[in-house]
């Protein structure tokens, strides 16, 4: 079985953010997504948009929490590049093992980008979150 079709873990980080059980610097949410600021950000004002279903990956995504989480990561970027003041914007999302996905609960990555900003694709300590909050008060703000 490839985790595109494993079931889904109950206990992944991103389920435990949803039930309460797990800290999260938040951005926005609504009946069906929520965003918040990734703790091991690639980039600053590097933030994730993710359903509020269980959902592993694109794959089982139900279409309209799929057109929710895509509304607020719309949303969300125009945040992050008016705060970020970030000429462009790099929307990602990873589907199984084998194209870089970690948490196994479907998400998407929005990263502010500059001219010669190098990607950092694996970061290595988490952020704390009062780094985060700063720049998350400017996006919030900006939504």
């Amino acid at each position: 079985m490839s985790d595109l079709t494993a079931p889904y873990d109950r206990n992944n980080i991103f389920a435990k953010i949803l039930r309460g059980e797990a800290p999260c610097v938040k951005l926005y949410e609504d009946e069906k997504s929520l965003a918040f600021m990734d703790i091991m950000p690639q980039v600053d004002g590097h933030a994730l948009v993710i359903p509020k279903c269980e959902a592993t990956n694109l794959l089982d995504l139900p279409p309209d929490y799929a057109a929710a989480a895509i509304a607020t990561a719309q949303k969300l970027a125009a945040a992050v590049q008016k705060a970020t003041a970030a000429p462009g914007i790099l929307l990602a999302q990873l589907n199984g093992s084998a194209a870089g996905q970690t948490v196994f609960h479907v998400h998407f990555h929005i990263l502010p980008r500059h001219q010669g900003l190098e990607l950092k694709f694996r970061v290595r300590e988490p952020e704390p979150a009062e780094n985060l909050e700063p720049l998350a008060q400017k996006i919030r703000a900006a939504l």
